[in-house]
This record gives C-alpha cells, structure tokens and sequence, in this order.
C-alpha cells in the first residue's frame, strides 16, 4: 500500500443571482499541508476508560465487506447482531440511520457473478438485482425486532442539488420524527463512475451531515486506520485517537478494498474529515466483531476514534465546501485573496488573473492564489464565458460590458474558504 496524503472531497455551493440546473461530478480534493505527527495513541488493544458520547443521532455505515462474505454470501451473523445492536439503541430513544453497501454483491450472488463487474452497465444491473433483496433482509430483521425501517435510495446529485439535498434533509427529518429507521443506499442503478460515493463511505459522511448527527459508526473489516496497511504490514499499529486529521499525511493510507467493495481506508479518512468538519464524532471499527458497535456509541475503545471540529460553517457552506462540484477554477493575485480569507469581502472580477474549465451562473468553482494554493469555495454569479471578458476590470467597466450581471464574480455569501 503506496503512501498518500488525505483529502477532502470537491464541492461546490449554491445558487447565484442566475441560476441554472445543478450538474454533478466526482470527488476529488486538494492536499493537506505537511503533516508533523498523528496525536493519538498508537498501541493496540489499549484500555481506557469508558466515555459517554451522549449521542443521540447516529449514522451506522455497513461496508460490503461486512454486509457480504468474498463469494457474495450475506454475513447473515453479522446483520442479526447489528441488528439487535441498532434495535437496542433505536429502544433506548436513540435516533439511527443506517447506510449500507452490499448490493452489488447481492446481486453477484444472485448472478452467480464470479467476479464483481468493471463496465459501469453491468454494475448497475447487479445492483438492481441485489438492491430490493438486499433491503429485504434489512426490513425483516429490523421488524422482527420491533422496529419500522424505510427505504432511501440517494445518488451524488441529489446531495449536490441544493433543491434534492434539502429535500431528503425533509424525509429523514420526518422518518426520524416518526420513529421510523431509515436504511440508505447509493441508487447504483442511475449513478455513474464520476459520480459514485465510493463504497458509500461519502454518503455515509454526507448523510451524517445532513441529518446533524452526533456520532458517525464506519464498519469495515478491519480494527480501524493503522500506521500501515495490518494486511501488508506486521509492524502496522492501531491509531486510537485522532485529534488532528491534518497530521496523518505521514501515514500510508491506501486505497484497497475487498473483492467486492469500491472503498478503502482512503475514503473512510476523507469521510471522517468531512463529518468532523460538521462538528460530528467519527469511529472507524470492525464490524466482523459484533458488540463493537454499542462500543462505538457508549463511549468505549475501540477502533479509531475522530475528534470532533468546532462547527465553522453553516449547514448551507458545509454543503457546498462539500457535497457540490466544482466545475472549475478561478485564480486570483494576491491582493484578492488577501481581502478574501481577511476582510470577508466578495469576489470581484478585478482581483482575477486566470480561469481554468467552463461552467454556467450558478456553479461551484474553486478559488486558487496564484503560486499559494487553495483560497475557498463558491458559486460564481458569472459563466466562464462572462468572466473571460471582465476578469481584471474594475465594477464601472464590468456594469458596461455586462449591464445585467451582478458586480461580483463571487458574493460572500455564496463563498467558503478552505
């Protein structure tokens, strides 16, 4: 497992003052700065004391690996045990969501697949062989212990469309109110290869967002995130604790997954950023092991636990750092970038010396400095095109090439640094 360092997922904001449709792409990110060492704990197996999370709201994720064996065969053991799990909290008062991979494996099973597919078509069709059975399971384990389930079926649109996005912020709200437990997927039968969550590690991280839980469960396969790949490396050993995701850059976190998974540890990192961002707790642990779940939430070591961040943004900025696209760049000189991350001030087209992509009013573009890297986020009130033709003018000239386009290419309300 080749070393790399962590990143957070592209996103872009909402609507300008002219809006079009949104459009979605991949994720993708920027590299942290130059880590110096992990503040956690690194030895195995260490015993602490026992703490209280005080969650409430919980997102449990369920890796492919854990919901299915390496042939396709569902680890019905491991569901019933986290079924009782999930019905003990969900009888305690606590409000879970669970969101599970596993359907394409499903499906595989039921196609007697020997291998999972590559071509994105016959990804989808396994996943819509393997979608509704797969939730059955869920249904009638969770029913049998007293519990109603629903169904949601999500795709990276409808977290990057603000209009989808505050939509499905409504139907959890009101499954959760009724006490209703919501059993999410990524919809893989509409999705494509740019658009996919990654063994649904982002949507587990975008749901947890999206509902302000308190605690983000991730199950995989193994005790959580190492100095090193433990399946490579005998000498890898457990990080207990991280305080400062900005330090793990020293660490070889890798992107290998199981047969049938789409994810790694990689992508488990990148969710924890998102969700710690949002001042959410992240616990990354084996799920093949059954009571580490209640672990997870009372409290107790166990995996790789992520300390949450002082919430700095608004649910509207948290969204668009990281559930909408960017569609492109916009470099500005150094006076601009200044007035930006100093002043709180707007985006004018006179601090802009270069634009990178094409995009329409109202997309999510990444803001650059020139030779510094990364200033933010936000949604441009101006096309590429438009830009083009006024990047550098003062607002007196931008009024008379473009008389009924706003002043600002980016306003501070639509805009997030980071």
């Amino acid at each position: 497992m080749t070393g790399c360092r962590v990143s957070p997922v592209a996103a872009g904001p909402p609507g300008a003052r002219r809006r079009r449709r949104d459009k979605g792409s991949g994720p993708g990110g920027s590299p942290y700065p130059a880590p110096t060492s992990c503040t956690a704990a690194v030895t195995p197996g260490g015993e602490g004391p026992e703490r209280q999370t005080g969650a409430v709201r919980i997102v449990v994720k369920l890796g492919s690996s854990i919901v299915a064996d390496e042939r396709g065969e569902l680890r019905l053991d491991i569901l019933e045990g986290v079924g009782d799990q999930v019905a003990a909290l969900h009888g305690a008062g606590q409000e879970v969501v669970i969101v599970t991979s596993g359907a394409i494996a499903r499906g595989m099973r039921l196609l007697e697949l020997p291998l999972r597919p590559r071509a994105i078509d016959e990804l989808q069709a396994a996943s819509a062989v393997g979608q509704g059975k797969l939730y059955r399971v869920y249904d009638e384990l969770l029913r049998a212990r007293g519990v109603v389930s629903a169904q949601l079926l999500l795709t990276f649109f409808d977290m990057s469309a603000r209009a989808q996005y505050l939509n499905a912020r409504r139907t959890l709200a009101r499954l959760l109110a009724w006490r209703v437990l919501p059993v999410i997927n990524e919809n893989d039968t509409t999705t494509t290869d740019e658009i996919s969550f990654g063994d649904n590690d982002f949507l587990a991280a975008q749901v947890a967002v999206l509902i302000g839980a308190d605690l983000l469960v991730l199950l995989t396969d193994i005790d959580g995130l190492h100095t090193a790949d433990p399946r490579d490396n005998p000498d890898a050993r457990l990080v207990e604790r991280v305080e400062d995701i900005s330090a793990l850059g020293e660490l070889e976190i890798g992107t290998g997954t199981s047969p049938l998974g789409s994810g790694g540890m990689r992508s488990k990192v990148v969710a924890a950023d998102m969700a710690t961002a949002a001042g959410i707790e992240v616990v990354i642990a084996n799920g093949l092991r059954s009571a580490n779940l209640g672990s997870a939430v009372a409290g107790r070591p166990v995996g790789t636990r992520f300390a949450p961040r002082p919430r700095g943004h608004s649910s509207f900025k948290l969204w668009l750092k990281y559930a909408k696209p960017a569609r492109g760049s916009i470099e500005v000189d150094a006076g601009a970038a200044r007035a930006l991350r100093e002043g709180g001030t707007s985006l004018l087209p006179v601090g802009v010396i270069g634009l990178d992509g094409s995009w329409d009013a109202g997309d999510a573009v990444d803001i650059v400095e020139a030779g510094d890297g990364r200033v933010g986020k936000g949604l441009s009130n101006l096309s590429s095109e438009e830009l083009r033709r006024v990047r550098g003018l003062k607002s007196a000239a931008v009024r008379q090439l473009l008389p009924r386009a706003g002043e600002e290419a980016v306003h501070r309300d639509y805009l997030v640094l980071g």
